[in-house]
């Protein structure tokens, strides 16, 4: 039996949630971009949840941009599709299976145009939400008569023109737009591009005034682990304890956040943040940032190279080693949220940091510590030496974890072959890819320089961090020191020397 909305009195409601018959009938007020599985695990979940409790009554429209991937299984399943929310809150398991029936249909920009700029007419549509990866939020000269135009901000951009002709540009007729890609300021930054874009294009100045003063562009966050569809044998244990089969299945861990810039005006477009505390609106979303950004993607950049070079695989093995979990835990409360580089209650950041623990001990959700390392150059300059220098405005003395994790990256980052532009480092005997921009770098400087050098070499590349961490007081003695324990003693008995010497000096 495939999931549709014909066979849903087929299903048992004791093991899946069930949508009423009355959601088929709501309007669509959403227009989305995007059909990715974070897009249906986050923004669509909320939206659907307020549905079947009778608060944002809308649905969704969803714009297939590229050629990539069939959408026929959204036709086939009436675009009904279950997601298995699986993980842990405080500490308990939770299992949920919920049918999702907040999308109306699915529709291919470069067949459906037309019907996609239908949609422009509708009075009750009022909310744009994309997720069209950080690539398509850039400016291309694009043709916005083209049907399709080519880019993101073009097909926006086109759609609001028409959607300002059709209600004679009325305040009304403005739109509510949350870009979800993963960049600073992604409202304000897909503004000016569609704006930029306005001008390119020639368009009247009429037309650019309601753009700048009857929509409303804003910045969001988003945060829920969504891998997608479950592996082969997973997916037949799941459809067959569920009793039928859906080929657009997904899986997500029960931790979610949904951050928005806006208003009480917002808020009252976007009801269905009442119904779930995952939705937060407010008229600032950095402190949501800087804790996800911080205390999550920091502590998995300063941890993945320890992890992986002690031979965990994932996140979960990692948090079921008492050495490795131990450390994680530590430089997360004691280095990291200490250290955040915006003004935070320190309990808010402990509480943000118990769910974080929460998600990494999830059991279902296979997180590899190879696919965290990938640009980890870039992602400690940017999520974790902000927590450095602001360690040391409060203090003359180096971070011992954060030195631990800094001094595991430089012997993760050292690269033994180079093959077809591909670089590679060992483990154990064994390669690893190292997906890095600054390997070839690397390479060299292990190639040419003892370790002691190879750390000075690294902390004083003030180009590369925007400052020379060489003159951080004793930081570069602690790096080295910790990275020679590491080449000596292997990766276990350096975090235990460490965390020891840290319980003897407090």
């Amino acid at each position: 039996m495939i999931l549709s909305r014909y066979t849903l009195k087929n299903i048992s409601s004791e093991v899946t949630e069930l949508p009423a018959e009355a959601m088929f009938e709501l309007p669509e007020r959403v227009l989305q971009f995007g059909t990715g599985v974070l897009l249906r695990g986050l923004p669509d979940y909320f939206i659907n949840k307020a549905n079947q409790q009778g608060v944002f009554n809308g649905r969704i429209v969803v714009v297939k941009s590229t050629s990539k991937g069939d959408s026929s299984a959204f036709e086939k399943q009436d675009s009904l599709y279950t997601l298995c929310v699986r993980g842990l809150q405080n500490g308990e398991k939770i299992e949920e299976n919920i049918i999702n029936s907040s999308i109306s249909r699915v529709l291919c920009a470069n067949e459906e145009w037309e019907q996609i700029l239908e949609c422009a007419h509708n009075q009750s549509m009022k909310v744009i939400i994309s997720n069209t990866t950080e690539v398509g939020i850039q400016l291309v000269n694009d043709d916005i008569r083209r049907h399709p135009p080519v880019s993101f901000p073009g097909k926006l951009l086109s759609f609001l023109y028409e959607r300002y002709h059709a209600f004679n540009g009325s305040e009304q007729s403005g739109m509510v737009i949350i870009p979800t890609e993963l960049i600073p300021d992604n409202g304000k930054v897909l503004e000016s591009i569609v704006l930029e874009l306005a001008h390119l294009n020639g368009l009247e100045d009429a037309f650019i005034e309601w753009l700048e003063c009857c929509n409303h562009f804003c910045n969001s966050l988003v945060d829920r682990i969504v891998p997608g569809k479950p592996d082969a044998d997973v997916l037949k244990t799941l459809q067959n304890d569920l009793g039928y089969k859906d080929d657009l299945l997904i899986m997500s861990e029960v931790y979610r956040l949904w951050a928005i810039e806006g208003d009480e005006k917002i808020k009252n477009i976007l009801s269905f943040a009442q119904v779930d505390a995952g939705v937060v609106i407010e008229p600032n979303i950095d402190l949501h940032r800087e804790f996800k950004l911080r205390l999550l993607n920091g502590t998995h950049t300063l941890s993945c190279a320890l992890a992986f070079l002690a031979g965990c695989e994932t996140v979960k093995q990692a948090m079921d080693d008492e050495t490795i979990s131990t450390f994680i835990a530590d430089v997360m409360q004691s280095e990291i949220a200490p250290s955040i580089p915006y003004p935070v209650d320190a309990k808010a950041a402990q509480d943000f940091a118990a769910k974080v623990l929460d998600r990494f001990r999830n059991p279902y959700i296979k997180h590899n510590w190879i696919s965290i390392t990938v640009q980890i150059s870039s992602k400690m300059k940017m999520r974790c030496i902000p927590v450095l220098l602001t360690h040391y405005k409060n203090n003359d003395t180096p971070p011992e974890l954060f030195s631990l994790g800094f001094a595991a990256y430089i012997y993760f980052m050292k690269v033994v072959k180079e093959s077809d532009g591909k670089f590679y480092g060992e483990r154990n005997g064994e390669q690893y890819p190292v997906q890095d921009d600054s390997a070839a770098v690397f390479k060299e400087r292990w190639k040419r320089s003892d370790p002691k050098t190879v750390v000075n070499e690294v902390l004083k590349d003030a180009a590369f961090w925007g400052k020379d961490l060489f003159l951080l007081n004793g930081f570069a003695d602690s790096v080295y020191t910790k990275l020679k324990m590491i080449m000596e003693n292997g990766v276990k008995q350096t975090i235990e020397s460490v965390q020891l010497n840290k319980e003897v000096v407090a």
